[in-house]
């Protein structure tokens, strides 16, 4: 199959980039493309892969786009991959394949401030295919997908998959609500109730709040850190 030949469900469509996928979603969001874009790149040693919305919430109820699009992208992997294969995600973004880590999604909005409905939203992933050197046992908290028993899992059926378990998952959000995305959320979790560093702050990773801001106990107080402060810029 090549990326000529990929095939995205009603209302999403695809287009092959020669470059980093995600920088290419967000410069077509940025001149107005339709939301539903899915932006690819099919490379010999790293998947790419990023989505173009249009939310019609404020921005912090919209980030929840990124713990969906890591739904659909583990909802995907799981279906093609053998049934040994564990694929978690990370609060931030990080994806993890039988417990090393195994890739990155990223977001970047028109608008960082939580209260305003951004004109477009973009989550992306990178997704290592072979290791990055002649030694892949270097780090072993590192990984890449072939190396973890899933040298039939083909980039551009991936691709399709995430498209289409995030489309799913994105009618569920809309017509259901948070409640299914955090539940299904909560069984892929990569760390909860594991001490964990971010922001800045050292604590407990307790769990996640309505709009999946991370909760975070330290000795003293328990410190909410939204999940727009991943939001990446353009500067």
């Amino acid at each position: 199959m090549t990326g000529s030949e990929l095939q995205f469900p009603p209302l999403m469509s695809g287009e092959a980039c020669d470059g980093d996928a995600f920088d290419t979603a967000c410069q077509r969001a940025v001149m107005g493309c339709d939301a539903g874009l899915i932006c690819y790149h099919l490379g010999t040693s790293t998947l790419e892969g990023a989505l173009v919305f249009a939310p019609e919430v404020p921005l912090r109820h919209a980030m929840a786009m990124l713990p969906l699009c890591g739904i659909g992208f583990q909802n995907a992997l799981g279906a093609l991959a053998p049934p040994e294969v564990a694929v978690h995600l990370e609060w931030a973004g990080g994806i993890q394949v039988n417990g090393a880590d195994c890739g990155q999604f990223r977001v970047m909005a028109s608008d960082t401030d939580p209260e305003a409905v951004p004109d477009w939203l973009v989550v992306g992933f990178t997704l290592p295919l072979w290791p990055k050197d002649d030694n892949p046992g270097a780090n072993p908290h590192e990984t890449a997908l072939y190396s973890e028993g899933c040298a039939d899992v083909q980039a551009p059926a991936l691709v399709e998959a995430w498209a289409r378990h995030t489309l799913n998952w994105i009618t569920r959000w809309e017509v259901e609500g948070t409640r299914p995305l955090h539940a299904e959320w909560r069984g892929l979790a990569h760390g909860v109730g594991e001490p964990m560093q971010q922001g800045g702050l050292d604590g407990t990773f307790l769990g996640v709040d309505e709009d999946f801001g991370m909760l975070l106990r330290d000795d003293n107080e328990t410190h909410l850190i939204p999940l727009t402060t991943l939001l990446e810029n353009d500067s």
